[in-house]
């Protein structure tokens, strides 16, 4: 950690999604002191973007540097949605942003920027910035899970981020709950295919089209567009049983993958994050009756479950934690 504020470490951290990239520079402490935020379409091909984030982080370090003419870089973090070899830094392909397969990123950017750069899957960031300055802070042993229009993971062990033998470890949400369940992709009855956004609205619909008595049909009116887990929560708060059942049904379905990588890493913590991670009582009051369920007392009664704390910035903030410990 920095001894003064004059020597404080500073490093660059970038969130790039397929609708916008964050850059921001990011101190030794967990804190954010500049950002920006770009439209990722807006900017065009690969090169533009390449040459949009070297200028922009060129910038951000201009002016953190004219505050503490003493501070010390430690490099640029990077996390992408999709499969990365950290080692190299190298972007296997980016599924939901067209023409990022095969790409050296690290090497491309540090021609650009002249700094270190390091790269990641999203997940993993954030889930670095979680266990590093949030809500993991506490633990050595850590499960990170992001709830959103898919289920991702990250694995902090021994203080450390766990990317196993290909860097593509902590895909929780292709673990198989159900050995005859729903087929994808990525394999048959996987959680996602369950508790991902799409799929709990699906799961909502189902249930009234076949009749089902609940606060949505007066809501939505027959319009089932106007669904969404957040709404589905908010009828769940109002005491609709069709809705708390959806919900309890989502945590069932949480509990079933948590209780399996319980007994595999017996960590100290899960931490949720993403949209559906922002749930109330109605999320995690099932959740934790069902993992109790599923799991010897011994193993139970060492498992926290934990809201994430970082919320929209767990990225860049993640992606300097990167620097930090790299």
């Amino acid at each position: 950690m920095s001894t003064t504020e004059d020597t404080q470490r500073i490093g660059i951290g970038i969130d790039f999604g397929g609708t916008f990239i964050k850059i921001a520079t990011v101190n030794d402490a967990g804190v954010i002191l500049d950002k920006r935020k770009l439209a990722t379409k807006e900017l065009g091909g690969r090169n533009a973007v390449l040459d949009a984030l070297s200028h922009h982080a060129k910038e951000l370090a201009a002016a953190a540097t004219a505050r503490q003419p003493h501070c010390v870089w430690t490099g640029v973090g990077v996390g992408v949605p999709g499969f990365v070899t950290h080692e190299r830094g190298f972007v296997h392909d980016l599924p939901n942003v067209p023409g990022w397969s095969g790409v050296p990123l690290a090497s491309l950017l540090e021609e650009r920027i002249k700094m270190r750069v390091s790269v990641d899957n999203d997940v993993n960031v954030m889930a670095l910035g979680e266990c590093t300055f949030g809500a993991g802070r506490a633990y050595q042993h850590a499960v990170f899970v992001t709830l959103g229009t898919g289920v991702g993971g990250g694995l902090l062990i021994n203080n450390k981020l766990y990317r196993g033998a290909h860097s593509m470890a902590g895909e929780l949400g292709h673990m198989t709950i159900d050995m005859n369940g729903i087929k994808s992709p990525t394999g048959i009855g996987g959680l996602e295919q369950y508790v991902g956004n799409q799929r709990i609205v699906d799961r909502t619909i189902q249930a009234l089209q076949e009749g089902r008595p609940s606060l949505l049909n007066e809501w939505c009116k027959g319009d089932f567009s106007k669904l969404d887990p957040k709404t589905i929560e908010d009828a769940a708060m109002q005491g609709d049983a069709l809705s708390i059942e959806i919900y309890d049904f989502v945590g069932d379905c949480l509990a079933a993958a948590f209780a399996s990588v319980t007994y595999l890493l017996q960590p100290q913590a899960f931490i949720i994050g993403g949209g559906v991670g922002k749930s109330g009582p109605v999320l995690y009051d099932p959740l934790q009756r069902h993992l109790n369920e599923r799991l010897s007392p011994h193993f139970a009664k060492r498992i926290a479950i934990k809201k994430a704390e970082l919320g929209n910035e767990a990225g860049v903030i993640g992606g300097a934690a990167l620097t930090f410990l790299e």
